[in-house]
């Protein structure tokens, strides 16, 4: 009889809606092996009944703590066959994990093309696609030279990061003076053109072989930087229906960036102009926020039940069919709504999946509060955005 597949988990408690990664994994038979800086007790009872077994170390910054905490779980439990957080931040720890103790998947030396910016381009640029015009940046002599050949506005971000944070647009060569005194020291930054358009999604899971088993997409109702500048609300959908151009290029970058057995989450501007899809950056992750439960929703189907028989088997076995569009839908703390959170559920009872109470952390985006809403139709979507954000 072969033994359990050996699973470490990185900082399996972040965020919460994560913790069934560990609950399907352990009902699958395999060894749930955590390891985080929390407090054994202050972890969830579910989570704590699903793990086989939890080292804590004082600081997750600290890679011998951590090193050896998965040494001790090999010495315990045998050879270690994945190594994951499903985390942006502990992206390079857990390559670097991988790479020390000869684990499946990114390595140390895959590190560059999946987590810098510059280097995306340059693989989307090989495969043949088109890419917002920008590099980086070496001094403020380069970034005024730079700017010049791109023309404001121009959009400077870190060339390593995630989401819109250290975003900014830039929109005049007064406003890139004024970026050079508060920018940060450390940060290496790029500047590219900027590019009027949506924000879409390409996002899904791989099979071991790097075969797509599962995707979806995420449209917003404006770009996040527009939300935080505003501090206003909004909402951002899977809907069922997705261009086929989107799946093709999507396709692409999955087979360009050699993601197996992982999770993806790829960013395209879809210009307004013409409509041209152009890559805008990978993340080999899933997608943040409630996206992953919204999949569940959208397709009647368990995308963590499905990860683990992937992981077990090399099996996913829903049939996807996409028979729902899901939206959140942001309430702000700050805005002067028409209509109370209990009456948009009682006017759309069928629809409504769950209202959320968001962490402070998020609020700026997000909102106090998201309402989980499903439809068949997009026109009963937007009925129901409406009427939940009309204001006064």
């Amino acid at each position: 009889m072969s033994r359990p597949l050996n699973f470490v988990m990185i900082s399996p408690h972040f965020p919460t809606n994560f913790e069934t990664f560990a609950v399907r994994l352990r009902e699958n038979g395999i060894n749930t092996l955590g390891i985080a800086d929390a407090p054994y007790e202050s972890l969830s009872e579910n989570l704590r009944r699903h793990l086989t077994e939890y080292y804590r170390v004082d600081n997750m910054e600290d890679y011998d703590q951590v090193y050896r905490a998965v040494a001790y779980f090999a010495h315990k439990y045998g050879r270690i066959d994945r190594i994951e957080s499903h985390n942006e931040y502990w992206l390079e720890l857990d390559a670097k994990l991988r790479t020390d103790f000869n684990v499946f998947g990114y390595k140390n030396a895959d590190m560059l093309s999946i987590k810098t910016k510059a280097q995306m381009k340059e693989v989307f640029r090989k495969i043949g696609l088109k890419v917002a015009q920008g590099r980086v940046f070496s001094d403020e002599d380069d970034a005024r030279k730079l700017a010049k050949q791109l023309k404001f506005p121009v959009i400077i971000k870190p060339n390593s990061g995630v989401g819109a944070s250290d975003t900014y647009k830039i929109k005049s060569a007064q406003e890139l003076e004024d970026f050079f005194g508060y920018k940060n020291a450390h940060v290496e930054y790029i500047m590219e053109e900027f590019i009027d358009g949506d924000i879409v999604t390409f996002d899904g899971l791989t099979d071991h072989d790097g075969n797509i088993v599962f995707y979806a997409g995420l449209e917003y109702s404006e770009a996040v930087l527009d939300t935080v500048s505003r501090d206003g609300d909004m909402f951002y959908y899977v809907p069922r229906d997705i261009s086929p151009k989107l799946v093709e290029l999507g396709k692409k970058c999955v087979d360009a960036f050699g993601i197996r057995e992982r999770f993806f989450h790829f960013e395209f501007f879809r210009t307004k102009k013409t409509g041209d899809i152009l890559p805008l950056e990978i993340n080999c992750r899933p997608p943040g926020g409630l996206t992953i439960d919204m999949w569940n929703y959208a397709n009647d189907f368990d995308v963590f039940k499905e990860y683990a028989n992937i992981v077990r088997e090399n099996k996913f076995y829903t049939e996807i069919t996409y028979p729902w569009n899901v939206v959140y839908i942001s309430r702000k703390a700050n805005q002067n709504y028409v209509n109370s959170i209990d009456a948009v559920c009682q006017k759309f009872p069928q629809n409504i999946i769950s209202v959320q109470t968001v962490p402070g952390v998020f609020a700026k985006i997000m909102g106090e509060h998201g309402i989980l809403v499903r439809t068949e139709t997009m026109e009963q979507l937007r009925e129901i955005v409406s009427f939940a954000q009309e204001k006064y």
